[in-house]
């Protein structure tokens, strides 16, 4: 059996107890790959508190780790930059230091739903191995259907039902601790504590890009209408 690599991108802002569930559903092992500031999506705080509170949230786990290449690039880039980091050839030559090595694992986007529909956007991403976890009331199989692109690649679509829901969210959480509202149980302590001790989601944070066009939009001027109702999902955590 071929080993799977569950890729993970977002803010993660914060990181929340629902983000690390997703990987329940990994064969192998998680990467998360925050985002950077480059996104320059409304609301945003600085990136490099989304790579600590993921590391805070991932330190004791033994299947998922944080890489912060993404997080460091100083201008936009298309999930498939992420190909030359060379994640299959490190983990091929980890496989090969143990027994009874599989091969070259498969490496699969991790997404919800709302992410599985912009790739409905020509020329947007790489519709290849996409994995996508199934949120209450999700609509994902019809979107497939009604997508010539997605249906194209159905073979490459797998839909995982969670049967346990959740409707935990990183704006959720921001909107919470913002009006003073607990955060317990939601996040973990450890991110709970780095988020108050920094007061990251102040409302003058939430002034922050007031008026900057998201980066995807500045690359691709000339489809920004076309591109308009998708452009919140580039940065969004999953």
């Amino acid at each position: 059996e071929t080993e799977v690599i569950l890729l993970a991108c977002g803010s993660f802002s914060p990181i929340t107890n629902i983000h690390l569930r997703l990987f329940e559903h990994r064969v192998g092992k998680g990467i998360l790959f925050p985002a950077g500031d480059a996104c320059k999506k409304k609301g945003l705080i600085p990136a490099h508190h989304w790579v600590i509170m993921a590391e805070l949230d991932t330190k004791n786990s033994k299947s998922v780790e944080v890489d912060t290449w993404k997080s460091l690039q100083k201008s936009w880039k298309l999930l498939r930059c992420l190909d030359r980091r060379g994640i299959l050839q490190d983990s091929s030559k980890k496989k090969s230091l143990e027994p009874k090595t599989k091969g070259v694992p498969k490496v699969k986007l991790l997404c919800g739903a709302d992410l599985l529909e912009s790739f409905g956007v020509s020329n947007l991403w790489k519709s290849e191995d996409i994995i996508q976890i199934m949120a209450p009331g999700d609509a994902a199989q019809k979107f497939i259907y009604e997508s010539d692109v997605l249906w194209k690649q159905w073979s490459n679509i797998h839909v995982v039902n969670e049967w346990i829901t959740n409707d935990i969210s990183s704006t959720k959480i921001q909107r919470a601790f913002r009006r003073g509202q607990s955060i317990h149980y939601l996040v973990l302590d450890l991110v709970q504590e780095y988020i108050e001790k920094h007061n990251l989601y102040s409302s003058k944070n939430e002034d922050r890009n007031v008026g900057v066009i998201l980066a995807p939009l500045q690359r691709n001027t000339t489809e920004a209408k076309s591109w308009k109702f998708y452009s919140m999902m580039f940065c969004t955590s999953l």
